[in-house]
Formats: structure tokens, sequence, C-alpha cells
């Protein structure tokens, strides 16, 4: 699923709401996560899952095109884990 299609299929369930308004929430749902998980914080949404940020060390890389061995720096990425409810959704026969 791509963002419009979700904007679509919110705007569907909720015919009272304005599509701007459908794209407003979205748009400050996804700001908020990504603004507390730069922060360093942690979101939990109880049935889906929780997002979070894990460190990820330096190392040695390779440009894959020349084979040359580069550095790349340590960083931070974002990590989500599904909560049981997701993982029961996913695993149903």
């Amino acid at each position: 699923m791509i963002r419009s299609e979700l904007l679509a299929a919110l705007a569907k369930d909720n015919p009272e709401l304005r599509a701007e308004d459908v794209e407003q929430v979205v748009d400050i749902f996804f700001e908020e996560i990504g603004q507390r998980l730069a922060e360093g914080g942690r979101v939990e949404l109880r049935g889906f899952g929780a997002f979070s940020t894990r460190d990820r060390g330096a190392r040695q890389g390779r440009n894959p095109r020349t084979g040359e061995t580069v550095a790349v720096e340590a960083k931070r990425v974002p990590y989500f884990r599904p909560g049981k409810e997701m993982r029961r959704v996913l695993n149903e026969d």
C-alpha cells in the first residue's frame, strides 16, 4: 500500500471528513512518529507494534561498482517490532 491508497481508504471509511482533513491527519501522524524517533524515543501502537531506533556501529563497507573498501559511519536506524496481534494476523491459516 502506498500513501495515496492509504489516504483513499481513510477517506472512504470517513466520508464526513474532507480529503484535505484526512491528508492532514496522516501527515501529523507520521510527523509525530518521526519526531519522537529523532528525539530517541519510542512509539508503541497496541496491537500493531512498536517503532524505535537502534544504533548501528561504524564498519567497513564495499563500493559495489569498484570493489573499493569504504568507511561507513556509525548511525541510528529505525526499527519496527510487530505486536502480538499483528503477528497473529500475519500467521493465520
